[in-house]
């Protein structure tokens, strides 16, 4: 596993290069130049949650970002990408997938729903260069997790082949049920580690949510030290309440970064708290910040 990691550990610039035509080569370019501008260190790609800034347009959120050592804008729909990517950004995370949280794939009657939209989506996706589709477990409605999870995999292993011959990872996230989700399956990482063994393909992941983790189950470090393999993305959020990453809450973000660092890991971590203070891109400029170990 270390030398398939050390193998791994390519420059966000060198994978953009080597893996996507000349059109992500300028836009390598133009990423070392917004980190350079940005003062930013490099080792970890910085992304943010358009949700979370409902009052700041799209396209001035790009450009902020474009200036400030952002790479992606993400939980986008399709339709949304090409405004980001007029700032030289990717959408990280690309969003829409029908059923939302509390309806998803641990539940047989909607795989038909979510298939035909996925067949869709896949290709305009991959077209636009992205590279990660969210999914979710859905509620539990009274269902057996060992249930949950059979179901899960039996709707994951059908998209696998529109996955693979679109190059997509679909990436299912990890919600709290304690406070914000209640009745979400996928609310624990060792739920979502088994439901990845019983996937068995690299083109489905986890979104590890730090904030969410944090409330249901604490020991984040060592989890993500644990469970790296089976991680493709991170999000961002202050405990309690969602706001600020800062010392106003209980998480020593700059330790979870230097963590995630070290698995060599080469995804990006995504900004998804709540501002509180009036200026809101200042708060996100200083999760970013904090967040570049």
């Amino acid at each position: 596993m270390r030398n398939l990691l050390s193998t791994m550990k390519l420059s966000r610039r060198s994978a953009l290069v080597s893996s996507t035509a000349a059109a992500l080569g300028s836009l390598a370019v133009r990423l070392d130049a917004a980190d350079a501008a940005s003062g930013l260190k490099g080792h970890i790609h910085h992304s943010v949650c358009k949700w979370c800034y409902p009052k700041v347009p799209l396209e001035d959120l790009a450009r902020w970002g474009k200036d400030h050592g952002l790479s992606s804008i993400e939980l986008l729909e399709v339709k949304e990408i090409p405004t980001v990517q007029k700032y030289g950004l990717t959408c990280a995370m690309v969003s829409g997938i029908p059923g939302g949280i509390t309806k998803g794939l641990n539940r047989t009657e909607n795989h038909d729903t979510i298939a035909q939209w996925f067949e869709v989506a896949a290709p305009e996706v991959s077209k636009l260069g992205c590279r990660n589709v969210i999914c979710f477990s859905g509620n539990r409605n009274g269902q057996a997790d060992e249930v949950g999870i059979k179901s899960c995999a039996a709707g994951i292993q059908r998209l696998l082949p529109i996955a693979e011959k679109n190059n997509i990872t679909l990436v299912m996230e990890l919600l709290n049920s304690k406070v914000d989700h209640a009745d979400y399956q996928c609310d624990h990482s060792a739920w979502g580690v088994a439901l990845c063994r019983a996937v068995g393909s690299e083109r489905f992941k986890l979104l590890y949510d730090i904030y969410h983790m944090q409330i249901m189950e604490g020991d984040v470090i060592a989890t993500i030290r644990k469970a790296h393999p089976y991680i493709a993305h991170y999000h961002t959020g202050g405990v309690p309440g969602r706001h600020e990453i800062d010392d106003s809450q209980e998480i020593f973000y700059p330790a979870v970064m230097k963590a995630i660092v070290e698995t060599g890991f080469q995804g990006h971590v995504a900004q998804e708290f709540i501002p509180k203070r009036s200026d809101v891109l200042a708060s996100l400029q200083q999760g970013v910040t904090i967040c570049d170990v």
